[in-house]
């Protein structure tokens, strides 16, 4: 018993002899604790102009909070002059944070790639993408995973690790896109009226002046059937299905024009030659089909 008490006396004296140590650590507490929180709101404010996705933001300043708890702990401590027992915790930390890290690699994985995605300038929610097979309207870039809405309306949920190591195609970083469109006409075509009459038709409903752009024609082949052709033109959009739209709407065009100047677009076509000397008896094959 006496033993008790005079460990609760050492115990006393050292207390009262860290009572300013011991007030000092508390406001350092404290003070970092109400910093934590105006650096909560500072940093989501800062950040809420780059990063629109409200996970990540929130991600971000809660790591702000965070660290600046911590750095208010670690002066409590060094003023409690704890410092054995500050080296001790970080150590133990350490090894757990190793442990924790390779047991959840694949989602921390995908935590920083969707951190690192919120902070790229050149893909943004609302972008028409094509990545992974998959093309559509970027929805949202969670912590740990990339939606995309296609043309169909299905959404396609992809990690964000795989986003970061794959390439893929922004449509919507420029205003204008180039369409290509491959046909043919009959061998006894004027060649040098396709070629005005389908950039008449191109330039008539597409303005490439004003894009600033030139209706390119090219024939490129002796086909079995036709002397194929490429034309190439361009149009103002930002997605791929304002793409198809413009190329749609120009085979439609360019149709119709040919249609109304007798310019025949042929399809493949098969010619069946009997020889002189050799006769098809119909009749006698359709009975060995029979028999």
């Amino acid at each position: 018993m006496e033993k008790i008490i005079e460990k609760l006396e050492v115990w006393k004296e050292v207390f009262i002899k860290n009572i300013p140590n011991i007030a000092i650590a508390i406001v350092v507490l404290f003070i970092a604790y109400f910093a934590s929180r105006g650096m909560n709101s500072i940093v989501n404010k800062t950040i809420g102009k780059k990063i629109r996705q409200k996970s990540v933001r929130d991600l971000v300043s809660r790591f702000a909070s965070a660290l600046t708890i911590l750095v208010g702990l670690y002066l409590a401590m060094t003023v409690l002059k704890f410092d054995d027992t500050l080296k001790a915790i970080i150590s133990a930390a350490g090894v757990s944070g190793i442990v924790i890290g390779l047991a959840l690699q694949g989602t921390l994985s995908n935590t920083i790639s969707g951190v690192v995605l919120s902070f790229r300038q050149n893909l943004n929610i609302g972008d028409w993408v094509e990545t992974n097979g998959y093309s559509g309207e970027v929805m949202d870039i969670n912590l740990n995973y990339f939606v995309i809405k296609e043309a169909d309306n299905n959404m396609v949920i992809i990690p964000n690790k795989t986003i970061l190591e794959t390439p893929f195609k922004n449509y919507s970083l420029t205003t204008k896109m180039r369409i290509s469109i491959e046909c043919g006409v009959e061998y006894g075509a004027d060649l040098e009226k396709v070629e005005a009459l389908t950039k008449e038709v191109i330039n008539s409903n597409f303005d490439q002046k004003k894009l600033g752009k030139n209706v390119e024609f090219y024939f490129t082949e002796f086909g079995d059937s036709s002397i194929n052709f490429l034309c190439r033109f361009w149009i103002e959009s930002e997605n791929a299905l304002e793409r198809l739209k413009g190329k749609s709407n120009a085979i439609i065009k360019i149709k119709q024009a040919f249609d109304k100047e007798n310019i025949s677009i042929p399809f493949p076509m098969r010619t069946l030659e009997i020889l002189p000397n050799q006769r098809l008896d119909i009749h006698q094959t359709e009975a060995k089909k029979v028999s």
